[in-house]
C-alpha cells in the first residue's frame, strides 16, 4: 500500500497515533531496529506495519505456530485510527497478553470498524501475535 502524501516540512505522524512520527515509532521497528517491549506496542506496530503495508514485518511478528505462508494487504483499505480499548498482561516481564482495540478504515468510501481481542505471546524475550479471540 502507497505511504500517504506528506508535507516535506513536516514529519509524519505514526499510523498508531502514539503523538509520535513515524520515524521515532513504528518505524524502526519495522526496519528492525528492536522489538517492542510490550504486547500493545507490538499491536499498535502491527496496525501501523498493516498502515503502511508492510507484510515482511507482519510476517515476522506473526508466531510460528499460526502464521500463514504469505499475506497480501488490500491496497484500497486506508487504516485511519487504532483505538486500544483493553490490555491483560502483555508487559515487559509478563510472556503472553491480550490485546482488544478497534481498527478504523476507509474501503471503497465506505467506513468501517475491525474489532478484535488479540492474543500475543513472548519467546526469547519478543512478542508475537497468536490469533484472534473475535
Amino acid at each position: 500500500m502507497p505511504s500517504p502524501q506528506v508535507s516535506s516540512t513536516l514529519p509524519r505522524r505514526c499510523p498508531c497515533l502514539s503523538g509520535l512520527t513515524y520515524a521515532e515509532c513504528c518505524g524502526p521497528l519495522h526496519a528492525g531496529q528492536g522489538s517492542a517491549p510490550t504486547a500493545e506496542r507490538l499491536m499498535r506496530s502491527r496496525y501501523s506495519a498493516f498502515a503502511v503495508g508492510d507484510t515482511e514485518y507482519l510476517l515476522a511478528t506473526w508466531h510460528p505456530a499460526t502464521r500463514p505462508e504469505s499475506l497480501e494487504l488490500d491496497a484500497d483499505m486506508q487504516w485511519v485510527r487504532l483505538d486500544i480499548s483493553r490490555t491483560v498482561r502483555g508487559g515487559p516481564l509478563d510472556t503472553d497478553g491480550v490485546v482488544e482495540f478497534a481498527a478504523h478504515y476507509r474501503l471503497d468510501g465506505q467506513r468501517a470498524q475491525q474489532h478484535e481481542t488479540s492474543r500475543f505471546l513472548k519467546v526469547d524475550r519478543r512478542w508475537f501475535y497468536l490469533d484472534s479471540l473475535g
